[in-house]
């Protein structure tokens, strides 16, 4: 029944993962000078806003953006003002 509608134009699969998005990549800056700014390590804000250090690795390099609960407390850990962290967003 559904075969038909994934074949679809629109509806298929990537085949491939989407362009970096900018304001992504702008975000991870910032988190990064952010971190830096404090003298942690990407492994010390992992452990502080309670996320895994490869999705820290990830927002950073611009691959991801947080949720809500986890921008909040990266934002916490970071010290940061909102303004901060959105910085040329």
């Amino acid at each position: 029944m559904f075969r038909g509608l994934l074949r679809c134009e629109g509806f298929g699969v990537p085949s491939r993962k989407p362009a970096h998005c900018p304001l992504k990549t702008e975000f991870g800056k910032n988190v990064t000078r952010l971190r830096r700014a404090r003298g942690m390590t990407q492994e010390d804000l992992a452990e502080k806003a309670g996320i895994s250090a490869r999705y820290a690795q990830s927002l950073e390099a611009g691959e991801y953006f947080p949720a809500l609960p986890t921008l909040v407390r990266l934002r916490e850990e970071l010290g940061a003002a909102w303004g901060d962290l959105f910085k040329g967003c």
